[in-house]
């Protein structure tokens, strides 16, 4: 008797042990957090695609007519400031000049002949004027040769790196034809549009004397290791788009920037009042996003939202909520409309604080 009396409490002890984690574990699948939206000043971090330009990029053209002769640089090359790149064969040119000097002389001859008559009133001073003024067309026509010889040599106008070199020698070049570029990249502009909201922000912190700092993040994710600076903003908005051009000037002495590159400019971004809630409270359905919110009677209605802002781990509202709405921040995908629920309410403040957000 005493055995089966034993026996059974042994049972009732094990059916108890065995149970109670199940209905423990049933309960607690029951509870749902639930936490409200918070409202707050916060910064972040924005990308801008943006294009970026040498602070100096120029076509180098020829300027005379005739056979390449020499190409004095190569493409890729580093040059310096009145290095010649080309030179067009001159002898054309040279003898122009030889030409225009033994004129000169000419006319000097003449005139000092002129001048000799004149002084013994043989001829008229007018005549000593007009040799004079041959004498003054002969320098000019030696001063122009002397210009055409000197385009021949085509020299950097500063120092910079050489593009493409679109010839070889011997090439007829024609005047006006395109030889290369030439790029200065010590320093490079980042061009990038943003929104009339943003500019006016800009415009708020410039009149306030205060520099907009940015980042250049590279194509292959690398961040460019110095700052830029917003310097300039163009004077019109592009109707089409409702954005207006940004430039951003990065130091490049590495020179790891070349024209024509692309980017992504980074600019912080400052919200006032901003409404700001968890992404994983929310979920997406046909482009748009929800939220479910919890009543005072605990019974869950999905509610479509805008968002104003995406931060890295939150979402800025820009309608839809309130402050003082209560969402269910887990478990989204557990419940559906007008469900009843059990939760347990969690401060934003305690929540946001976990996640990726600049205060100011």
């Amino acid at each position: 008797m005493n055995r089966i009396v034993w026996l059974g409490g042994v049972f009732a002890l094990f059916y108890t042990t065995s149970c109670s984690p199940a209905k423990k574990e049933k309960e607690e699948a029951g509870r749902f957090t639930v936490t409200s939206p918070l409202k707050t000043d916060t910064s972040f971090m924005k990308e801008y695609v943006s294009q970026i330009q040498s602070i100096r990029n120029i076509e180098v053209r020829a300027q005379e007519k005739g056979y390449l002769q020499s190409i004095n640089a190569d493409e890729g090359q580093y040059v310096h400031t009145g290095q010649v790149l080309f030179r067009i064969m001159p002898k054309m040119f040279e003898a122009e000049l030889l030409k225009a000097q033994a004129a000169m002389k000419e006319a000097e001859l003449e005139l000092l002949n002129t001048k000799t008559l004149a002084d013994k009133n043989i001829i008229s001073k007018t005549e000593q004027a007009i040799a004079e003024a041959k004498l003054d067309e002969a320098k000019a026509d030696r001063a122009l040769a002397q210009l055409h010889l000197s385009l021949t040599e085509i020299r950097a106008p500063f120092d910079g790196t050489i593009d493409r070199i679109r010839f070889k020698p011997g090439s007829l070049i024609d005047e006006g034809t395109l030889l290369t570029t030439l790029s200065d990249n010590k320093y490079v502009y980042a061009y990038f549009n943003v929104s009339e909201p943003e500019y006016l922000d800009f415009k708020t912190r410039a009149n306030a004397g205060e520099t907009t700092t940015v980042t250049l993040l590279l194509a292959n994710g690398q961040v460019h290791k110095y700052k830029g600076v917003v310097e300039t903003v163009e004077s019109e908005f592009d109707n089409s788009t409702g954005n207006i051009a940004f430039r951003a000037k990065f130091p490049n002495p590495d020179m790891i920037l070349k024209h024509g590159e692309t980017g992504k400019v980074q600019m912080t971004a400052r919200v006032s009042n901003a409404l700001i809630i968890p992404q994983k409270a929310t979920y997406e359905l046909q482009d748009k996003v929800y939220v479910y919110t919890v009543d005072q009677n605990s019974v869950v209605r999905s509610k479509s939202i805008t968002i104003k802002n995406r931060l890295p781990d939150l979402y800025v509202v820009d309608a839809g909520l309130l402050e003082n709405d209560k969402i269910l921040l887990e478990g989204v995908q557990n419940v559906k409309d007008d469900d009843k629920i059990e939760y347990k309410y969690v401060d934003p403040k305690s929540i946001i604080s976990g996640l990726q957000l600049i205060k100011q």
